[in-house]
């Protein structure tokens, strides 16, 4: 967006990072914020900045958190919101919250000029939960950087992969993974890339299962080293039952790499049961070992990535479309 525009970033700031710096010609504000478990990441101080601020557009992200909705206190000639919704808290405590974000989020989505929904199933979420009108809704995917991964290759490595790639939490449905893997041949191994709450619970079940030694965690893998793993694994699995789009499996079907998903939420979207699997929830454990089973072998026979690039976009695709979204 840079590119003919002057951005500025407001963000919150985890710890050890510069409070203004400019990176790559965009200017990065953070500040001190409250993020019990990373997440509602409240900041009194982004709430006094944004109320001071004058922009000419205005384009804030995520409900479940505090900054979209500060961010409607800004000054500015249109306002877009990014609502990233998934319609519930992921814990008794987030889902109580959620119904507080409830009360005055709909104001803010109502005083957006427009709000962008990252999937279709988002946008009907939207709709029914906040009977906004469809016109005020516009689906604009994130969108994939492809030369990330020019240039490189897959790695042969001599045995059977199963990859995660996301946050740690329960609603993730990871646990399946390693659940499974006593049904998967010996030579199969899990490789989770993330962080979060569950990671102590998912090192002690492969404990109690005897197959520790086929997990293996990883986490802020350099985007080179992510690209890697995606082109090398045989599947990719995500059995989330809340997903307003996922870049993950966008990701791993850009390079090429089959997926199994929940059949569930906007990754429904996704199952096409030829380079892309669903899986109902709850997991049945035997169906998701013969299933992982079947698209090893479709691993083996090859995958034709160009039937993606209609749904799975590049950036500048998604600029393009947020200006439209800007401007208009």
């Amino acid at each position: 967006m840079k590119r003919g525009h002057d951005v500025t970033v407001f963000a919150t700031n985890p710890g050890g990072l510069a409070w203004f710096e400019v990176v790559n010609g965009v200017k990065v504000r953070r500040f001190r914020r409250f993020a019990p478990g990373g997440a509602y990441f409240f900041s009194p101080a982004m709430f006094l900045a944004l109320a001071g601020a004058d922009f000419d557009v205005v384009h804030a992200h995520g409900f479940h958190a505090f900054p979209m909705h500060f961010a409607s206190l800004a000054k500015c000639r249109r306002f877009v919101v990014t609502t990233h919704f998934h319609g519930v808290g992921h814990s008794v405590f987030r889902d109580c919250l959620f119904r507080l974000f409830r009360l005055f989020g709909k104001r803010t989505l109502l005083k957006a000029d427009v709000v962008v929904a990252v999937s279709e199933f988002e946008k009907r979420l939207l709709m029914e939960q906040f009977r906004l009108d469809s016109s005020r809704v516009v689906v604009i995917p994130n969108g994939v950087d492809f030369d990330e991964f020019k240039g490189l290759k897959r790695r042969e490595r001599g045995f059977r992969s199963v990859l995660y790639v996301g946050r740690l939490e329960e609603y993730k449905g990871v646990r399946y993974l390693v659940e499974v893997l006593p049904k998967l041949p010996s030579n199969v191994v899990l490789e989770i890339v993330g962080r979060g709450s569950l990671k102590g619970y998912l090192v002690r079940r492969a404990q109690e299962l005897g197959v520790s030694r086929r997990v293996r965690f990883y986490q802020d893998l350099p985007r080179t080293e992510l690209w890697c793993k995606y082109m090398s694994v045989d599947v990719l699995v995500l059995l989330s039952s809340h997903e307003a789009y996922s870049l993950v499996v966008a990701e791993a079907l850009a390079v090429g790499t089959p997926c199994i998903v929940a059949n569930a939420s906007a990754l429904s979207e996704w199952v096409d049961n030829e380079f892309c699997f669903g899986v109902n929830l709850p997991v049945n454990l035997d169906e998701l070992a013969n299933l992982i089973g079947v698209v090893f072998e479709c691993r083996v026979k090859g995958f034709n990535t160009q039937r993606w690039k209609t749904k799975v976009i590049d950036w500048n695709e998604a600029v393009r479309r947020l200006e439209k979204a800007y401007f208009n």
